[in-house]
């Protein structure tokens, strides 16, 4: 059994999914950033980052939601969640992991967290405004880039889709909002439709709809 240390509609959503979609046992922990536990003594002997997600699968333990996920989808290739090694596919669903972890959730952290980026008071406007303007931009890159779909990878559906929902999630306070894009906005909805996805929001406790 997998343990995952999760919080609501955080980086864990994605590798919480993925583990709904393989059908898997887990054991939920949840870290309650309110009382910030991301940085507790306890929480960083298993994560020294101080960052939520934390994947405990027996001896290992692991962070970073991206690898959790590269992880999960090598782990159980029955549930087909990446293309082949070694195949064009998977170079391109490396390509769209690291793009989305390298490109989108930098600037996503800026946006929401800009005071944490500067010792400038008098900056924060101007970060905050320029995180946005590069977060539509890349957006707007997924959108040109993504082929005929209807998934990321064209018509297999991988663990790439299951992460840009997650950021589209994340994005969901842009103007305009990520999934407004038409080819995004149809692989969006796909994805919240999987039963592993929508069994992933009730166990989190997401209310509300999902994109608001």
């Amino acid at each position: 059994m997998y343990k995952l240390h999760y919080s609501p509609g955080n980086a864990s959503f994605a590798p919480h999914a993925i583990i709904n979609e393989v059908g898997v046992d887990v054991e939920l922990v949840m870290v309650d950033r309110a009382t910030n536990a991301q940085k507790s003594p306890e929480y960083l002997k298993i994560n020294p980052a101080g960052r939520i997600p934390t994947l405990e699968d027996g001896d290992l333990v692991l962070f970073e939601s991206a690898a959790i996920c590269l992880h999960l989808a090598d782990k159980h290739p029955e549930a087909n969640l990446a293309p082949a090694m070694g195949t064009n596919s998977r170079a391109h669903f490396y390509k769209w992991m690291m793009y989305f972890t390298n490109a989108i959730q930098p600037d996503v952290l800026i946006y929401h967290y800009t005071a944490r980026y500067t010792t400038d008071e008098a900056g924060v406007p101007g970060m905050k405004a320029g995180a946005h303007e590069r977060i539509n931009h890349w957006f707007d890159i997924i959108e040109e880039n993504i082929g005929t779909g209807p998934y990321v990878l064209g018509d297999t559906f991988s663990a790439t889709d299951i992460y840009l929902t997650m950021l589209c999630r994340w994005g969901r306070l842009q103007d305009p909002k990520p999934a407004s894009r038409t080819k995004i906005g149809k692989l969006v909805e796909l994805v919240l439709a999987r039963p592993a996805i929508q069994k992933t929001i009730e166990a989190e406790g997401i209310k509300g709809p999902f994109l608001v």
